[in-house]
């Protein structure tokens, strides 16, 4: 097993990049990459970082040059020969051959395009900007590398023991929440944590532990490098980016409260089984349930992603319920600011009603909150998000308001077009 603090203290970015592989990125953008190239290939879309916890200064913590030879080493990335054999060969949700011929090529092909980054105060601009398919496979490399940047700011000054005690503090805290998971009859539970991780080997270490501490109830990874080399389930499905481009797409408000079903007739097509997993809540969860077509109700399940998931389940449930659908045989995956606790007081009320599974991000693969002074390495809220497409703003709203996005007066229409009246804001978990 790697020698995580040994690896810190003698890094070197040619030897460790932060982004191995154009596939060290999520299941789900990949599945989502095939229906953009398949559905709206020249939609021209625009990508841009965003910090909602202001208060870390990325600009002042992470150095300029860093951060472009980490950027210009991703955009030197290509599929490799054994890469290209996984996707192609490699049975994933029970389907050979998921990602279509004319797709591998063009990916098998594909060079990320190029970014536009700038200092705004302490603050960095960084966006992409290009043809749909392309510009999108830059968002979890550029979470990851502004994550692990800020990490390897904060670990820079720490001496060799120093780096010893703080990952065996860490590697024990998350092996006490393994050992606590593990001891929930019927758990299923996945990694979701590439995206805002501490490091790419912490991701892997995490994985493993995983793995040896819950065995069958551990469900897979949505890292597809990682699943790749450790020989897991890559899992994950659909994002709230393209409703949120879809809609942008949309001509008038007509077509706007149509969008978010356009995309899930579009998936439809191309998947079926635990594929078939609805995210209702770009524009409200209650509304589009309301308004939903009866087909979608035959879907597998639903993941609950904003909002309190409790409420959020209950509504699933009742919607269910409502179409003649049995809740006992619908999938509804947790997956918003989890952690131990919060996992087994929904396990606790959900199971034995739905099937329960938890899709575990950050507070899995970067919790190191409190172990160095002021905070230093607590994870925090980055996003990289659709924000225009052919030119206009995308929107998303979110049950929890504090997660909204988009100009004011589009926000305003959004909640016209789709019915959302009060909602209750909630502290952003990440």
């Amino acid at each position: 097993m790697t020698d995580l603090a040994t690896r810190v203290w003698n890094h070197r970015w040619k030897i460790d990049p932060i982004v191995r592989s154009l596939i060290d990125t999520d299941f789900y953008k990949l599945l989502m990459c095939q229906s953009v190239f398949r559905n709206k290939p020249d939609t021209q879309v625009t990508f841009s970082l965003i910090n909602r916890t202001t208060s870390i200064p990325l600009a002042d913590l992470v150095d300029e040059g860093e951060l472009r030879e980490q950027l210009d080493h991703v955009r030197s990335l290509s599929l490799t020969r054994g890469e290209s054999t996984w996707m192609r060969g490699n049975t994933f949700y029970g389907k050979r051959q998921m990602f279509r011929p004319d797709f591998m090529e063009w990916f098998e092909n594909l060079r990320l395009p190029p970014y536009h980054l700038e200092r705004k105060g302490d603050q960095y601009e960084l966006t992409f900007e290009g043809a749909w398919p392309e510009v999108m496979l830059w968002e979890i490399p550029a979470l990851a590398i502004l994550m692990e940047l800020r990490g390897r700011a904060v670990l820079g000054g720490m001496g060799r023991f120093e780096l010893q005690v703080l990952y065996a503090r860490a590697m024990t805290r998350i092996w006490e929440k393994i050992t606590t998971l593990r001891d929930l009859d019927g758990l299923r539970i996945a990694d979701f944590g590439t995206r805002r991780r501490h490091s790419h080997m912490w991701q892997d270490w995490c994985v493993q532990a995983m793995t040896e501490g819950l065995g069958s109830k551990f469900t897979g990874t949505s890292n597809c490098l990682i699943a790749m080399r450790r020989d897991l389930e890559a899992v994950g499905t659909n994002a709230h980016e393209l409703p949120m481009v879809y809609s942008a797409l949309a001509a008038d408000d007509a077509a706007l409260a149509r969008a978010p079903y356009d995309v899930l007739a579009d998936w439809h097509e191309e998947h079926d089984g635990n594929l078939r997993i609805i995210l209702p809540d770009t524009y409200g969860t209650t509304g589009f349930l309301q308004n939903a077509p009866d087909w979608l109700a035959g879907w597998t399940g639903i993941r609950i992603d904003s909002g309190d998931p409790a409420t959020g389940a209950e509504i699933a449930i009742k919607w269910w319920e409502s179409r003649g659908e049995d809740p006992h045989e619908k999938l509804v995956i947790f997956s918003d600011g989890l952690d131990v606790a919060k996992i087994t007081e929904l396990h606790r009320q959900f199971s034995g009603r739905v099937r329960v599974s938890f899709g575990w991000g950050t507070l899995l693969t970067n919790d190191f909150r409190g172990l160095v002074p002021d905070n230093g390495l607590a994870p925090f809220s980055l996003v990289c998000k659709a924000v225009e497409a052919e030119g206009r703003p995308t929107v998303k709203l979110s049950d929890n308001p504090e997660k909204a996005m988009g100009p004011a007066d589009e926000i305003a229409r959004y909640k016209r077009v789709f019915g959302v009246g009060d909602q209750r804001s909630l502290e952003v978990v990440v």
